[in-house]
């Protein structure tokens, strides 16, 4: 995080491409050098430590296994344990030794009891969504007979290992191998893993569903739960090779990040109507795909957390630091979020792309008791960048007249033609730094050629699409279309004026200095979240108040932060990073030629 690095991504050829299904390279094990030029946006920022706090390779693990004699080799679904066992066992077999393999595949349930469990949870076979499950780990698995297993003093060495490994009670050291969510999710998309407790591999679609909504749910419970039992924490993203590092040098640089500042690291998706500014604009990214979508800058279920040292990298999921860290993080809102971080931040493309579809989001009530989020999808879209013929869709012409539009949607989906949106919902012209508020139930899209930062609230994949312009996925299939849902929870009093009034942010200076300025950039009375635009030319010093801080450089080329700890960053233009509500405060240097512009995004 310290500076942008070079780096030498891992690029798959044919045979490596069956385990992931991606146009994204692999993050690489170390880093090669650092690159000086702070200007530029780093798609490996890290959380650098201090020299031999990483350790590589499977035969340093072995090492640490054979001192141990008995360990419990826990972790997250979609890691590779065959190729984690058979690479150890090279080692271990190397040096003569015995080794007693315990398995918790061994002991899950029939892969149909477990469905029927989950069943459930996953709505429909042809719904976008489940609800959360309440089920727990143990659920899953025949615990009496793996509580029933014990090492073997005939073996040199004994292991449990697979998802789930602490259930058998060992009181031995844990080691932990997490896996980052874009990984999972590429191995899902090629079919080299399955869903816990599985035996089918099956489309991308219902597997997703299948995990946000019973696996991560079980095991991030779990890790939580053993989280201060861990004496090893282990990165699983890389196939051959692994990095690891111990659970004490791990909870030290979770408690200094938590009082300073932390960047996560991004990860960048192509869609249907993908456009150009991510991939002309950030470097090291695969050039060669058909567009970028989305930028997943802070969606904190899916980002990661990048530890580096002597060039070594290991990610670790977001959630450890919540699990640990949650006060420190969100400081007096800890209490009403918990272990959920609320803010989001991701980009939406459509720089010579096409149209979001026409969209809303679940009221309050509809998402806790339909899908059983705690917190709803509350958004708004800032815009970082535009062409001149870019245009928002948002709220309703003042003659709306819900039963006509909910007949011509359904129309067109059975019929596959076209509707004259702007005959039903508003489009206005879209201008940098303007923030477009859309608390849920309000139709809405984004139009072509913006590159959208869209400020939200934490939920991400409940959009109740009404009409999707008649395209197909790029995997030309029909993307789901969900009338019902949508008008479930549309608003039709958000329509005329009242758009105007209460749906575009009023932006007014609520402080200045010499060389600076403070932008309230207010929100809808509906969302939990406020922004403001912090405008400066030379330095400005700001407060957190027990408050975490969510901020983009919007305008500039860089900047640097100095924490109340001495700690100092520096981002570039486009770049999230987070403000602990025990950082204390904060100053912001610009490091460029013109006027620098921050976006602050704050719980209210």
């Amino acid at each position: 995080m310290d500076t942008n690095q070079t780096n030498t991504p891992i690029q798959y050829g044919p045979v490596d491409s069956l385990l992931r299904k991606t146009s994204q390279f692999l993050m690489p094990v170390k880093l090669n050098g650092f690159n000086t030029q702070q200007d530029e946006y780093n798609i490996y920022p890290v959380h650098s430590m201090s020299t031999g706090k990483i350790f590589n390779g499977y035969d340093s693990l072995a090492q640490y296994i054979i001192n141990q004699k008995t360990v419990i080799i826990d972790g997250y679904t979609g890691v590779f344990w065959n190729k984690v066992q058979d690479a150890l066992n090279k080692c271990f077999t190397a040096k003569g030794l015995t080794i007693n393999w315990i398995e918790t595949s061994a002991y899950l349930k029939p892969a149909g009891d477990i469905d029927v469990l989950t069943e459930p949870f996953l709505g429909t076979s042809d719904a976008v969504w489940g609800t959360k499950c309440t089920l727990s780990l143990h659920d899953f698995y025949d615990l009496d007979k793996l509580i029933g297993q014990a090492p073997n003093q005939a073996y040199d060495i004994n292991i449990v290992m697979g998802t789930g490994a602490f259930l058998i009670g060992w009181d031995v050291p844990v080691i932990y191998i997490d896996l980052p969510k874009n990984e999972l999710q590429f191995r899902m998309r090629a079919g080299s893993i399955t869903n816990l407790g599985t035996s089918q591999v099956k489309g991308p679609f219902q597997m997703y569903k299948r995990f946000y909504f019973v696996d991560w749910v079980l095991l991030n419970a779990h890790k939580k739960q053993i989280l201060d039992k861990i004496t090893v924490i282990a990165d699983g993203q890389w196939p051959d090779d692994i990095n690891w590092m111990h659970q004490t040098d791990f909870v030290e640089r979770l408690n200094q990040m938590s009082k300073s500042v932390i960047r996560v690291r991004p990860w960048f998706e192509p869609g249907a109507w993908g456009g150009h500014w991510i991939r002309e604009h950030i470097k090291d990214i695969n050039k060669d795909v058909v567009n970028y979508a989305w930028s997943f800058e802070l969606i904190v279920p899916e980002n990661g957390l990048v530890f580096e040292s002597d060039g070594y990298l290991l990610e670790v999921s977001f959630d450890f630091l919540m699990f640990h860290n949650r006060e420190q993080v969100l400081g007096k809102h800890a209490q009403r979020f918990g272990d959920e971080f609320p803010i989001r931040f991701d980009f939406l493309d459509t720089c010579d792309g096409g149209n979001l579809s026409i969209q809303c989001h679940p009221k309050l009530k509809y998402i806790q008791e339909n899908f059983g989020e705690t917190i709803t999808q509350d958004e708004t879209y800032y815009i970082l960048d535009c062409k001149d013929n870019a245009e928002v869709y948002l709220g309703f012409q003042e003659d709306i007249d819900a039963g006509e539009f909910k007949s011509v949607l359904e129309a067109s989906q059975a019929e596959n033609s076209e509707v004259d949106i702007k005959h039903y919902v508003q489009a206005h012209e879209a201008r940098k730094h303007d923030l477009f508020l859309i608390p849920n139930g309000t139709v809405h899209s984004a139009g072509a050629n913006n590159l959208v930062l869209e400020i939200s609230a934490t939920p991400y994949i409940f959009t109740f699409k009404m009409y999707d312009w008649l395209r197909l996925d790029l995997d030309g299939n029909p993307r789901p279309i969900n009338i019902d849902h949508a008008f479930n929870n549309l608003d039709f009093s958000r329509k005329g004026q009242k758009v105007q009034d209460e749906l575009i942010s009023k932006q007014t200076v609520i402080q200045q200095g010499d060389d600076w300025q403070l932008v309230h950039v207010p929100t809808h009375r509906e969302h939990f979240y406020d922004v403001h635009r912090i405008e400066f030319d030379t330095e400005v010093k700001a407060e957190t108040d027990n408050q975490c801080h969510v901020m983009m450089l919007v305008e500039g080329s860089a900047i640097s932060i100095k924490t109340a700890d001495g700690t100092e960053h520096v981002f570039a233009y486009a770049e999230t990073f987070v403000v602990p509500a025990a950082a204390a405060s904060y100053i912001l240097t610009n490091l460029g030629q013109g006027r620098a512009k921050v976006v602050k995004a704050f719980l209210k």
